[in-house]
């Protein structure tokens, strides 16, 4: 299940999950054996959040691409495999059954997110940035929900 939510997080901010996934694992929360050890070394630590936060403020601009173009759903479905692995990793579980699960998660937050965020502009007659910053919270609180429970 958690591999399946750090997905479904991934969907909605890609580089999110990684971010604290490597700050985790490079922080001793839970160990990643081989053959995912590196997202726990100082320069995934380090890298990943300053992907997270370009990330976060791309997002918000004009030009941005839709998540669900084929380059940003590739990207989360990827991202989420490799987070679903960390975490089944973490918690004991097999590598090719938290990626699948991670990846099937990336796919439906990718879309969700999708969804809610453009419906909920036009329901609530807001500007986009704000959906997007809300969007943005729900994806650290529910990745560091998950990571926490490792």
């Amino acid at each position: 299940m958690l591999a399946l939510l750090i997905g479904f997080f991934g969907g909605l901010r890609a580089l999110t999950p990684p971010a604290l996934v490597a700050l985790a694992a490079a922080s001793g929360w839970f160990a990643l054996g081989a053959p995912l050890g590196w997202m726990g070394s100082f320069a995934a630590a380090a890298l990943f959040p300053l992907l997270a936060i370009g990330e976060m403020v791309a997002d918000k601009l004009p030009s941005t691409p839709s998540r669900t173009a084929p380059v940003g759903l590739g990207a989360r479905i990827l991202i989420g495999a490799l987070c679903g692995a960390c975490v089944a990793s973490a918690g004991g579980g097999g590598l090719v059954t938290g990626a699948m699960l991670g990846a099937a998660g990336g796919v439906a937050g990718c879309y969700a997110g999708h969804f809610a965020r453009t419906r909920s502009v036009r329901a609530l007659a807001v500007p986009d940035f704000a959906i997007a910053f809300a969007e943005d919270l729900l994806a650290v609180a529910g990745t560091l929900l998950v990571v926490s429970q490792l």
